[in-house]
């Protein structure tokens, strides 16, 4: 079976390719949770945070928004004293920050998934790349999205993190031609 490159051999980073990356999502959850793993990435390898994925969705309360934008000082400390997640202070603040953002930007919208799916016209971006090395680390769409998140109070959200979310939701197909999954998450989507 022809894949990506990129997961190599790690069991957790295949299982992740074959079934999640790339797959449109539509669910604020799903979105919500992927925006703020993307943050948590920032200066470190996915497969870190893949690792600790478990570890986050306990700590931060299965990634509800409602009750992370409420997070005190107590709550702060208990999570920058959890091994099992990356305990940097400005990323668990961005996560606090990014939850309130994420509840505004819903309520104007109606739903955080018709606000982020009009950086690319409510349809997935099909590329056709044929080497990993084609891939971009950075789009225009990418660009105005982390713009305008930024505008309504989200961080940890540069441009090249717009991209790795884009991809990781399926918000542009950038699997190889000879990925099998190329084709598979176009049908889904």
């Amino acid at each position: 079976m022809n894949r990506c490159t990129w997961p190599g051999a790690d069991p957790l980073m295949l299982d992740y390719h074959d079934h999640e990356w790339g797959l449109p999502a539509h669910d604020d959850q799903r979105l919500f949770e992927m925006l703020l793993l993307e943050g948590a990435q920032a200066g470190l390898s996915w497969i870190t945070i893949l690792r600790k994925r478990e570890n986050y969705r306990l700590a931060f309360d299965g990634f509800d928004p409602r009750r992370i934008a409420a997070y005190d000082d107590d709550k702060v400390a208990a999570l920058l004293a959890n091994p099992g997640i990356v305990r940097n202070r400005l990323k668990v603040a961005a996560f606090i920050k990014n939850a309130a953002a994420f509840l505004e930007t819903q309520a104007e919208f109606g739903s955080f998934d018709r606000y982020i799916w009009q950086f690319v016209g409510g349809q997935p971006i099909i590329n056709q790349f044929q080497h990993l090395g084609e891939i971009p680390a950075v789009v225009p769409q990418a660009e105005a999205m982390s713009k305008d998140l930024k505008l309504r109070g989200f961080t940890f959200v540069g441009p090249t993190i717009c991209y790795a979310f884009m991809q990781a939701c399926g918000m542009v197909n950038d699997h190889l031609v000879t990925c099998f999954r190329h084709t598979e998450v176009q049908q889904t989507g």
